[in-house]
């Protein structure tokens, strides 16, 4: 059928973006069977928004020295009915291709500074710390990012100071004088700012000094057999 021709060709079409410029994918049963399985992923995530289906796990954070934990890290995870907890590996990429992840970011922005807010206002021992939370290159783009955070700020009580937003290393050089920018009204509001898996994209140290950033996150690759190195003769 017509129709079906050319619903395949988009799946190949979309295939071979998605795999680079320049290349050709030839359609099959497997493609479509992957299509449709991504379709009834997205309806669930727009479903799971609708019904509170996402909850934050918190990371502590400690300093090496003293083992004293200096933060937390919000980190988003999904409890599918039927199905268990799944894993951010598991639905973030797709809440990026599909822009879920604009109120996704927002609703786990909220929900950390709510929560940090009220630990810091019955327990004395969190105020100083830090809450850490991811934002993606489609939040970063938005531009009613920095009057969301601050709106955040101010409905949930969070002292800006203790709030740190981490930022990977390929999302701020991917347009980086807008980054600059936006960073920048990001820091005026008061908030601290982190580059997360430094070391994975093409900047230079030399470069980010251009960006307001308060915090360098080295990707694990760089430290991972740092104890093995220094025993090797150089």
């Amino acid at each position: 059928k017509p129709e079906e021709l050319l619903r395949n060709a988009n799946i190949a079409l979309h295939r071979a973006k998605d795999e680079g410029r320049n290349r050709f994918k030839v359609f099959n049963t497997r493609m479509l069977e992957d299509a449709i399985r991504l379709m009834d992923l997205e309806s669930d995530l727009r479903a799971a928004l609708r019904r509170g289906e996402f909850y934050l796990d918190y990371q502590p954070i400690l300093a090496l020295r003293d083992r004293r934990v200096t933060g937390f890290e919000a980190l988003v995870r999904w409890r599918r009915p039927g199905k268990g907890i799944a894993s951010p590996g598991e639905f973030i990429p797709v809440c990026e291709d599909t822009g879920l992840i604009v109120p996704l970011g927002l609703w786990v922005l909220t929900e950390a500074c709510r929560t940090m807010a009220s630990w810091q206002a019955r327990f004395p021992e969190t105020v100083g710390m830090s809450m850490s939370v991811n934002l993606s290159a489609k939040q970063l783009s938005q531009p009613s990012l920095v009057e969301d955070v601050e709106r955040i700020l101010r409905d949930t009580g969070m002292d800006p100071r203790a709030l740190k937003l981490e930022i990977t290393e390929t999302v701020i050089m991917d347009n980086p004088e807008v980054s600059i920018l936006r960073l920048k009204r990001l820091k005026a509001l008061g908030v601290r700012l982190s580059v997360d898996d430094f070391g994975t994209g093409y900047s230079s140290l030399s470069y980010l000094q251009r960006f307001p950033i308060d915090t360098l996150k080295v990707d694990r690759a760089f430290v991972s057999d740092i104890e093995a190195r220094e025993n090797r003769k150089i």
